[in-house]
């Protein structure tokens, strides 16, 4: 999850697609029990998904995340029980919580599960608590929910969306704040638009977001290798490994710049992302 650039959902009732969405190239396939599944649907999806998450070999499971229904609706605590009831954590990448704005619900997921939590900001109250749940230790990436978000705040909205440049930086900075990796970027909901997808990726990148939400398989493969670290970025990166491997530890100077661990950890995420490809086995 930490490296992962493309993020790539599964509907909840439709687990026959599980198998093709592993296959697709994307680094993390996230089964949503929320947004994507009716209410009327939503107990039979989570009966047949923990019926999967006991049966299924860890391998299998790898790069596998459950999105659950958020804190305060009625699933929530269904969807909590059928997380502990199915050892969620002994394979599965994470847990993704949307509309996430209360450390003790990303403690409580966390618990249940039994493994980190990806918070999916989508509201106001989330957005002020940024900083605070960046840095609760079972989050181990923040995302972004722009759809939601601009439904909360009232927003218009734009194609290209230039009302959240102030959102995005906010959360990168966050994200850094809290020696987190970059966070995910929102989906881009135009199927069929290869234009607007591209447009996307590249805003995602300039404002320094490390993956993005995806729906559809279609738009994995352009997630890839539009968020993939420049072939400058893997040569410092490599320049700064190397380097440190000849020092032995401990802080040194590699031309005009002082490196230490967090420059370390740096470089170690980009080469990460570089070489992070077909990261979900087939189950």
């Amino acid at each position: 999850m930490e490296h992962a650039r493309s993020f790539l959902f599964v509907p909840g009732h439709r687990l026959d697609r599980l198998p093709n969405a592993l296959a697709s190239g994307a680094h993390a396939v996230v089964v949503d029990l929320e947004d994507a599944v009716a209410t009327d649907d939503k107990d039979a999806a989570r009966q047949a998904l923990g019926a999967l998450l006991r049966t299924a070999r860890p391998p299998g499971r790898a790069g596998l995340l459950v999105r659950i229904n958020p804190q305060g609706s009625a699933a929530y605590d269904d969807d909590l029980a059928m997380l502990r009831a199915a050892a969620a954590g002994q394979g599965l990448a994470g847990v993704m919580l949307p509309k996430a704005e209360s450390v003790s619900a990303i403690g409580e997921v966390a618990l249940a599960a039994g493994t980190g939590v990806l918070a999916l900001i989508e509201s106001a109250a989330g957005f002020d608590a940024r900083d605070v749940l960046a840095r609760a230790p079972q989050v181990r990436r923040i995302a972004f929910g722009h759809l939601d978000f601009q439904l909360d705040l009232g927003l218009a909205g734009s194609d290209d969306q230039r009302e959240l440049d102030a959102v995005r930086l906010s959360l990168v900075l966050a994200s850094r704040r809290a020696d987190l990796p970059p966070p995910v970027d929102g989906v881009t909901p135009a199927l069929g638009d290869a234009g607007m997808l591209n447009e996307d990726i590249a805003r995602s990148r300039r404002f320094g977001f490390g993956g993005k939400l995806c729906i559809h398989p279609a738009q994995v493969a352009a997630v890839n290798a539009g968020l993939r670290p420049t072939p400058d970025q893997q040569a410092w990166a490599r320049r700064v490994l190397d380097a440190a491997a000849d020092h032995g530890g401990g802080v040194f100077r590699l031309g005009s710049e002082m490196v230490d661990e967090p420059v370390l950890r740096r470089a170690r995420l980009l080469l990460g992302n570089a070489t992070a490809e077909d990261w979900p086995a087939a189950p």
